[in-house]
């Protein structure tokens, strides 16, 4: 029961506070390790193509390795400590890998400068939660890019890392926060990255398989609970999630774009080059700042309706042992 607790508790903290600046974050010490990993081992292997994916699949392997025995190691270390310091732990540590309260605060930052009519603000504020270039952004592509953030962010900043917690604690959580970390720093098609980051994104990938698809029927269960077009969201979800280039990132993006009944997707800029990006959704009307805190609305909803959901799974199975 300890876990299950720790994840209440580490989910109501996430809610409330979000991620504090100034407390010391585990993704921070997994952003450095990479850095390092890339400056101090990666020269050593061969500028090759193969030797390149070797280089990419050590930091691949040896980053979720580390991440897993040393936090598992701190729990079983404050277990022997008293019961309440492994949960104190658990509890800090589950709210870390959760992030529902710094994505919407992130995205409520472009809808302010976007309602304020300030599209250079927005433009920056949007930059800090997307990897494409947004100098060539309008207002209506500004919003369209939060909320297809909100939505891809919520699979991976809300509903993986609680389905990992609830499976087996904080430590598995960080383990998957790992994973979304390097293909977030390396999992990149670009010339630095095209073979050296292919082993972070191939990880991501099978990481995010079933929670990306979780996320989304529990998004669409939102959509319908707050007044939105949930049936839509299903038809939409079930016509466009394979649409995208990603396996995965389509799931709730799609299923967004029909509850709202928007278009996401389409063309975007990376590092300077175009990309046609497949559209998900119907353009029934244009995406407007007021979406982003619709976005938001299902992202919170839907997350508090997989935890209630894998609570009573967990205690149902506790019970029974």
């Amino acid at each position: 029961m300890l876990i299950l607790y720790a994840v209440l508790a580490g989910f109501a903290l996430d809610l409330l506070f979000g991620d504090p600046a100034w407390l010391p974050h585990p993704v921070v010490m997994m952003g450095k390790y990479i850095s390092w990993f890339e400056r101090a081992v990666r020269p050593r292997f061969p500028r090759t193509p193969k030797g390149e994916l070797w280089g990419g699949a050590l930091l691949a392997l040896s980053l979720p390795l580390l991440t897993f025995v040393l936090t598992f190691g701190a729990c079983l270390l404050a277990r022997r400590v008293h019961w309440g310091a492994e949960l104190a732990l658990e509890t800090f540590w589950c709210a870390q890998a959760l992030a529902s309260r710094g994505l919407a605060s992130e995205s409520n930052r472009v809808y302010s400068a976007l309602r304020e009519g300030d599209l250079n603000a927005a433009r920056t504020a949007v930059a800090r939660i997307v990897g494409r270039d947004v100098e060539r952004l309008d207002a209506e592509g500004v919003a369209k890019a939060a909320v297809e953030t909100v939505a891809e962010n919520f699979s991976d900043g809300v509903a993986a890392p609680l389905l990992c917690m609830m499976l087996f604690g904080a430590p598995l959580a960080l383990t998957y926060k790992a994973i979304n970390t390097m293909d977030s720093m390396v999992g990149y098609k670009s010339d630095k990255y095209l073979y050296f980051g292919r082993a972070a994104a191939k990880l991501d990938d099978a990481a995010n398989y079933l929670p990306s698809r979780v996320a989304a029927v529990f998004w669409i269960a939102a959509s319908a609970l707050l007044g939105f077009d949930g049936k839509r969201a299903f038809l939409i979800w079930r016509r466009d999630a394979r649409r995208h280039a990603s396996p995965n990132s389509g799931q709730t993006e799609s299923a967004c774009a029909g509850a709202l009944g928007v278009q996401l997707g389409g063309e975007a800029w990376y590092f300077g080059k175009r990309y046609k990006k497949a559209t998900l959704g119907d353009a029934r009307r244009p995406c407007e700042p007021e979406d982003i805190l619709r976005a938001n609305r299902m992202m919170y909803c839907a997350g508090i309706l997989l935890l209630l959901g894998c609570a009573a799974i967990r205690f149902a199975i506790v019970r029974m042992l």
